[in-house]
């Protein structure tokens, strides 16, 4: 297996902290080192029995920590084969346990969470996990990241240290980010165009075109007075600020998180892992075919043919595709709820041209359809993850991948690509499409040629698109803690009650922990993929949602010690595993951070109104458009919509309230030209001002963004200059300690052999040539 073993201790000299003159408030933080002592740091190399002397034995009974222990005993039990039937060879602990000839094969915990082991050779590492690890008063303090590896393997030890970085990172996130929010809140009450759209004599005599077909009415622009107060928050320069910050953040993160793996990954000696890793059992089960090595030209074993392979990878892409498309179809449902229902809701919350009800200043039709929707897209999103979820592990168990790092890695995309359409279908609608593609009063765009397209409230779809991410987000994080805490709690529970009722004897250690919860296989890799969807969230969107990292911080601080909870107290000991990173979740962050620059300028441009005010504040307020003196927001709402004559409504569009209010002309959203102008109803000049200002700015943005990624990866190396002096010392002692010894080795048994051969050469060189 490849274990590497303890060699010599550490002579290298540990750095100082950066924080030492902070040592009093660093010390608090830290886990207590009198309850759990800190690991020995040691050179390590693979072990081989004929070179036990060679390696540091300090006791022979705890040279192999559990961990691993567990680890060797596990690699046998999977593999060794225990019949055969008509050739056919049945071997490994997990086919025995399939099959029902033993209920269940697990590492035992070494005592029980709440007190430590009677027996006084017992380390109770357990109960030390939960004492200081997975108890809420621990909260506020660093993990003991050595003893998780030690007790659980780097597998689950790698997770929390991420899980633990990634938090600390948010820190810095949230902070910016409520600075921003906090900017926007104190200057709402400065905003001039929402002043303008409250306004009675401005917002409250600017009469509104009809949102929908026949059934809506025509409606006041100070109807949504509240709205565009909420939206000031969010649609500010910090949000600008907060997105450019955000591209540089996660940059950061992901590159100062290589240089922590490097570290984890020599100090766990999961360096060499891949040349280690053996195939899977169920792998080696199924080879039956006999190739030839390209390199080796000798003859191994595999599953299946190169074209067997080729039909195996195509059926699972056509099955994949096949689901992708059912989310987006779904999507589509869920935009005709929302083009439907919005008729609905203008009927039954009808608004009066005074706009006097306190009801109906804040829930409007669009508000009302766009939570309703929000909800309805929670529940389908969580309803088909559930399926999808049987159907890609089936789909992958019949791809047959080679070693178990590939297996996950193969399960990763799969359920990553599922659950990125999945999750973020909505809001990527909303952000890019919602509003965009209407056309204009005489000439409505209409979806399947039967429901008219949704248009976005006079503030833009900027604010729908938080209530969006707060409501999934929000949604998600509940309902994922109500599964992680309840569930297993309620399960164990009944268990320890049926156990209970049977017999009143204290059960042994192993009956206690068969009433506990499986974690299986993939139990980590939806931990995981919970915390990359949240990250997806943190970075994809974050510009129309600044308080974003905060409830993610918020979240995580408490993700850490429920996952700590439920492993300590709630599940089975896991066998421990090696890992030497996260695997595919790297790439897969890589390429949301690189989304993220793309989504977060496409949202400042096309969702916000922040590129049309600053047109308008730099342009159009002054002449030659504009008729102030000096550069101002004041006539910016007036500015930005435009006239329609309500005589040139099709009949398809028209309603019954215009002849009953004596309305001859209202206002719609868009930049267009006034009717009975030479090009009535086409896009005027500021148009082509905005989109040219609109394309430039995710131009510059994009690339300036680019370029400090760049450089920020190129300048911060992935592996620290202390990380690699370590291994190329634990390199020079592997030679010098091994081979060398190993050559001193023979070299003295060629020297005993030469002085027993001596004796036999001199005699023969006395004696005469004739004998």
């Amino acid at each position: 297996m490849h274990i590497k073993l303890p060699l010599k201790p550490n002579d290298l000299k540990t750095r100082s902290s950066a924080f030492g003159n902070f040592s009093w408030f660093t010390k608090v933080l830290q886990v207590d080192e009198s309850i759990i002592k800190p690991e020995q740091e040691f050179f390590t190399a693979p072990f081989e029995k004929n070179r036990m002397n060679d390696f540091y034995i300090h006791d022979r009974d705890t040279f192999f920590n559990p961990a691993t222990r567990s680890r060797i005993v596990y690699f046998i039990l999977s593999r060794i084969q225990y019949q055969v039937r008509d050739n056919v060879k049945k071997f490994g602990i997990n086919k025995l346990v399939s099959s029902g000839i033993y209920k269940a094969a697990f590492p035992l915990h070494d005592c029980n969470f709440s007190q430590r082991s009677e027996d006084p050779s017992c380390p109770s590492e357990r109960y030390l996990l939960y004492r200081e690890w997975a108890h809420p008063r621990s909260i506020y303090k660093k993990q003991p990241l050595d003893l998780i590896r030690k007790y659980y393997g780097e597998k689950i030890g790698i997770y929390f240290a991420w899980l633990g970085y990634y938090t600390q990172m948010l820190f810095l996130a949230a902070i910016v980010g409520v600075a921003c929010f906090l900017y926007g809140y104190v200057n709402q009450n400065n905003c001039t165009w929402s002043k303008e759209v409250c306004h009675p004599d401005i917002g409250g005599k600017i009469i509104m075109c009809p949102q929908c077909d026949k059934i809506c009415p025509f409606w006041k622009l100070n109807s949504t007075c509240e709205s565009s107060k909420k939206l000031c928050i969010f649609d500010s320069f910090g949000t600008l600020v907060f997105a450019v910050f955000m591209g540089v953040w996660v940059t950061l993160f992901l590159e100062f998180w290589k240089r922590r793996q490097a570290e984890l990954e020599y100090e766990w000696d999961t360096v060499e892992l891949q040349q280690e890793e053996q195939p899977r059992p169920e792998y080696e089960a199924q080879c039956t075919h006999v190739v030839i090595n390209e390199i080796t030209q000798e003859e191994e074993h595999v599953p299946f043919t190169t074209w067997g392979k080729c039909i195996r990878v195509t059926l699972c892409a056509s099955a994949v595709l096949f689901w992708i498309l059912l989310i987006i179809a779904s999507v589509i449902g869920i935009i005709v709820y929302r083009l439907s229902v919005l008729v609905v809701f203008s009927t039954k919350l009808s608004q009066t041209f005074n706009g006097t009800d306190p009801i109906q200043k804040y829930l409007t039709p669009q508000t009302a359809t766009s939570i309703t929707a929000s909800v309805i897209s929670f529940i389908i999103i969580m309803i088909l993850n559930t399926i999808y979820e049987k159907v890609a592990i089936m789909i992958t168990n019949f791809e047959l991948p080679r070693t178990q790092t590939d297996y996950e890695n193969s399960l990763t995309m799969k359920m990553f690509l599922f659950q990125f359409v999945n999750y973020y279908s909505s809001c990527f609608y909303i952000a890019f499409f919602k509003g965009k593609f209407v056309g204009y009063p005489g000439d409505p765009t209409y979806w399947l040629g039967k429901y008219r397209n949704e248009e976005c409230e006079p503030g833009g779809c900027l604010l729908e698109l938080t209530t969006q991410l707060t409501i999934i987000m929000g949604g998600k994080a509940i309902w994922n803690n109500i599964q992680e805490v309840l569930l297993p709690w309620i399960k164990n529970l009944i268990g320890r009650y049926h156990t209970a009722s049977r017999t009143e004897k204290k059960s042994p250690r192993w009956e206690q922990d068969y009433h506990l919860q499986l974690m299986g296989k993939l139990g980590l890799f939806y931990e995981y993929l919970e915390m990359i969807i949240q990250f997806g969230f943190v970075t994809l969107f974050v510009a129309s949602f600044p308080l974003a990292p905060l409830l993610a911080l918020v979240n995580n601080i408490l993700e850490i010690r429920v996952d700590a909870w439920k492993m300590t107290t709630q599940y089975r000991r896991m066998v421990p595993e090696k890992a030497q990173d996260i695997g595919a979740w790297q790439p897969i962050m890589q390429g949301i951070a690189i989304l993220a620059v793309v989504t977060n300028a496409m949202i400042i441009a096309f969702t916000s109104d922040m590129i049309p005010r600053l047109v308008y504040y730099w342009s159009f307020s002054v002449p030659p458009y504009g008729n102030h003196t000096q550069y101002t927001m004041e006539g910016y709402i007036n500015s930005t919509l435009s006239y329609f004559n309500v005589s040139d409504f099709k009949s398809r569009s028209r309603g019954s309230s215009a002849s009953d209010f004596d309305i001859r002309t209202c206002r719609y959203r868009d930049f267009r030209n006034p009717p009975g102008h030479p090009q009535e109803y086409k896009h005027n000049i500021y148009y082509w001002h905005v989109i040219t200002a609109k394309l430039a700015f995710i131009i510059v943005m994009e690339h300036v963004i680019y370029s400090v990624k760049f450089f920020i990866s190129y300048a911060i190396p992935d592996v620290s200059k202390r990380t690699k002096s370590k291994i190329k010392r634990e390199k020079y002692l592997t030679q010098k300690l091994l081979h060398e010894n190993h050559l001193k080795d023979m070299t003295k048994t060629m020297g005993v052999i030469a002085e027993r051969m001596g004796p036999v050469v001199t005699d023969n060189n006395l004696r005469p040539k004739s004998e």
